[in-house]
């Protein structure tokens, strides 16, 4: 989850260049390559995605579920935007900086839709008591 200066979640939208979940909207994230650790996986990832430089700040949460021929695992970080704009890939068709109370007019992949709800509404929470 990376958040803006306001405090703001960024999402972006799943475009036609994909499989699955087509206009769903989601994290900016992604797979690690092989070999490559996991916080290096992310910064490129969202550079990849977003054009964006982040810096980690923390675990948000994890998950887990299944696809037709893979389980998933999901860890979630929490990430402060460091520097650029937004300029999605072709993954992605649009993006949009939302404050926690729109979290829910989004949506969501329907097997992870709650848990980003929950893990927005708590990582936004224990922000404001730190």
């Amino acid at each position: 989850m990376i958040f803006d200066k306001e405090g703001r979640f960024l999402l972006v939208r799943r475009s036609t260049n994909n499989s699955s979940s087509v206009g769903l909207w989601e994290w900016p994230g992604g797979k690690l390559e092989p070999g490559e650790d996991f916080a290096a996986g992310l910064h490129r990832e969202v550079a990849e995605e977003t054009g964006l430089t982040i810096e980690l700040t923390g675990l948000a949460g994890t998950t887990s579920f299944e696809m037709p021929k893979v389980n998933v695992v999901l860890l979630c970080m929490n990430a402060r935007l460091v520097s650029g704009d937004v300029r999605v890939s072709a993954e992605h068709d649009a993006f949009v900086w939302v404050p926690l109370a729109d979290i829910p007019r989004y949506e969501y992949s329907p097997g992870i839709s709650e848990w980003m709800l929950e893990t927005a509404w708590r990582t936004s929470m224990e922000g404001r008591s730190t």
